[in-house]
């Protein structure tokens, strides 16, 4: 089968990988090279990076409209899109003779939208999974025509998560592609979104449950993180104590810090700027004493 495909980054790559191995990727689309990190050095979407392993066609459009005449020009027999992070517009999905297909991080209708993995695990959602959906104009909407689902462990975050669903997606996509149906209308009613975390949610509030926090802590990893003001908590978990919100409890193998209805034990902490230490050594040049609130 001809194939267009669009994404850019790591999630996927599992998908890219599949259809080279099975189906003809006549033309592989990701986003610019941007710069990225604390030395904003241009970085190479991990999408184009693959693509040039595999030596397949590349483009980086700045523009997605700026491909339309390539894409019209191959043929395709159906389009797919991975985390591309953009919209693509009617015009294209029109070409393929079999549409656009979607590999999307949630069971639809459920979590559409930028960071559906993200956000079920920062609602404490035991199960999630994968939808291949058809693309049309409107976000995360199209008819469904294969779903899998995985469950989420307590204790993990979004990178262990998101590399299962990658790898899951990809197989999904494959078995999909055998046989290419109209698909299930969702059921719109039953929709939620996953709008994109903005790097303010990361924001400790003591007196949220215990549970509200370690979620975000595990779904936060590793962007944007949780933090107090300019203070990284970087490992911690719950632990079974309670008292007024914001409160130290104990100094010992960590930092016990009281919530709304419990308490979270911090491990590791960082200082922007600095080298991650342990929270107790941390407390102890901060001068941090038991009965003191953190603010």
């Amino acid at each position: 089968m001809r194939i267009v495909f669009f994404g850019t980054p790591d999630f996927a790559v599992p998908a890219l990988e599949a259809l080279a191995s099975a189906h003809d990727v006549a033309l592989v689309v990701a986003q610019p090279d941007k710069p990225a990190g604390r030395g904003l050095k241009i970085q190479t979407p991990a999408i184009a990076r693959l693509a040039h392993e595999l030596r397949l066609p590349l483009a980086q459009p700045a523009r997605v409209r700026d491909v339309l005449a390539d894409v019209e020009a191959l043929k395709p027999d159906v389009g797919v899109v991975v985390a591309y992070g953009k919209i693509l517009p009617a015009v294209l999905l029109s070409i393929p003779e079999q549409g656009f297909l979607n590999v999307h991080a949630s069971l639809l209708p459920k979590y559409r939208g930028a960071a559906p993995i993200q956000r079920a695990i920062a609602n404490g959602e035991t199960i999630t999974g994968v939808t291949i959906m058809r693309v049309d104009e409107q976000l995360d909407h199209g008819p469904m025509l294969a779903a899998g689902s995985v469950p989420i462990g307590p204790d993990e975050r979004t990178p262990e998560v998101s590399e299962r669903l990658a790898r899951l997606g990809a197989l999904t996509l494959l078995r999909t592609l055998d046989h290419i149906s109209p698909g299930v209308p969702q059921d719109h009613a039953e929709a939620t979104q996953a709008p994109k975390i903005e790097k303010s949610e990361g924001e400790i509030r003591w007196k949220d449950s215990t549970a509200s926090i370690y979620n975000r802590f595990r779904a936060f990893d590793p962007w944007p993180g949780v933090f107090i003001g300019n203070l990284k908590l970087i490992d911690l978990r719950p632990a079974k104590r309670s008292g007024k919100p914001g409160t130290i409890l104990s100094i010992d193998d960590g930092v016990t810090v009281a919530t709304g209805d419990g308490a979270i034990k911090l491990l590791t902490l960082q200082r922007a700027g600095r080298a991650r230490m342990p929270a107790a050594e941390f407390a102890r040049g901060a001068g941090w004493r038991v009965g003191a609130q953190i603010s």
